[in-house]
């Protein structure tokens, strides 16, 4: 059976010399197997293969990161006119937004999203002043809502979000239904507004409505140079949840989410990210030379995206309460505990 094969180019910062290098990265699709070439010397660099799931051909697209062997890798072309025939235009991205009605049904609208096919590659959770809403809205200045769309939009903190799909502008707009809930119920009634929209301006989601509108509106939440918006941790009484690479990979975000909210907790920040081996092993250093499985935890954390979470409640003692719902570390122990996020997002110690 061939190994159907697919090329790019891809970039990896490299700290320790302070310099960016550009290689031409083979993945084959049936072996799993991974080749990079530096593309300045033409040597060989990298052979070597993946787990299944570890890298799949969806996570392959223009402006992706993926994780080999503790390398952050950005995807920034194509590496040859087949591979650019075949993907590209399968796969598009657009700017997907949690209003501040929205951000209580997080985790809801997350599973949404999974179930419908899309691939999350991007997520923070923000707010926005008014005038910076006023620049987001620009093309909205004449319309008699305008105010009133300012107002609410700076009311409280948002969810913005990088969704990649076929056709996901497109995709994307049915599922968020038409803007008015009530009409959406009508005409749209799985949509996510008729789900749980209220009226036209608190409508809890967002979609771009051209690929053009997409490119800008992906730019303005996640500039490619120069600061992004301040995120919206409160500090405090709180403690820091990560949801591992494998779980996102395997669309148990949403899920994860809801658990956490539905047991009395509230998101105050959300951010996802792809750590590096140096990030993950300063992150994880109080368990090095402690626990057997550490090289394994380093190796987890950096095997894709992850996402931290800042976790509030109403207690004294955030840290301790949230322990005790995340469960032992080993899952196998979950038989003995009800009620634990380990249960539903690992599937070992690591």
């Amino acid at each position: 059976m061939d190994d159907e094969r697919y090329a790019f180019v891809v970039e990896w910062y490299e700290e320790i010399a302070g310099r960016t290098r550009q290689f031409q990265f083979f993945y084959y699709v049936n072996s799993k197997c991974i080749e990079m070439f530096d593309l300045k010397t033409r040597k060989v660099f990298l052979r070597t293969s993946v787990k299944d799931n570890e890298i799949t051909l969806p996570d392959l697209f223009i402006g992706g990161s993926i994780n080999i062997l503790g390398r952050k890798l950005t995807i920034i072309d194509y590496g040859e006119e087949y591979t650019r025939r075949k993907l590209s235009e399968k796969k598009e991205k657009t700017l997907g937004m949690i209003k501040p009605d929205g951000v209580e049904k997080l985790g809801q609208i997350l599973d949404e999203i999974y179930k419908r096919g899309f691939l999350l590659t991007r997520l923070r959770m923000c707010c926005l002043d008014r005038n910076q809403a006023f620049r987001f809205y620009e093309e909205h200045r004449d319309k008699p809502f305008f105010n009133a769309l300012i107002d609410y939009i700076t009311s409280g903190p948002i969810i913005v979000f990088e969704i990649v799909n076929t056709n996901a502008v497109d995709n994307w707009r049915e599922a968020i239904g038409p803007t008015d809930p009530s009409r959406a119920r009508t005409v749209a009634p799985t949509s996510i507004r008729a789900q749980y929209g209220i009226d036209v301006t608190r409508n809890v989601v967002h979609g771009s409505d051209s690929a053009a509108s997409a490119v800008r509106e992906l730019e303005f939440f996640f500039p490619s140079s120069g600061p992004m918006l301040p995120n919206t941790s409160k500090g405090g009484n709180c403690t820091c949840c990560l949801i591992k690479p494998h779980a996102v990979k395997a669309g148990m975000t949403g899920k994860i989410i809801s658990a956490i909210t539905e047991a009395g907790f509230r998101i105050g920040a959300a951010q996802m990210m792809v750590l590096e081996k140096a990030n993950a092993e300063e992150f994880l250093e109080v368990y090095k030379g402690v626990v057997h499985e550490y090289n394994g935890m380093v190796a987890e954390l950096t095997a894709g995206a992850c996402i931290a979470l800042e976790v509030l409640s109403d207690t004294q003692n955030t840290v301790q309460v949230f322990r005790e719902l995340a469960g032992p570390a080993d899952p196998v122990s979950f038989l003995f505990v009800t009620m634990s996020l380990w249960g539903c997002d690992v599937w070992d110690y690591v």
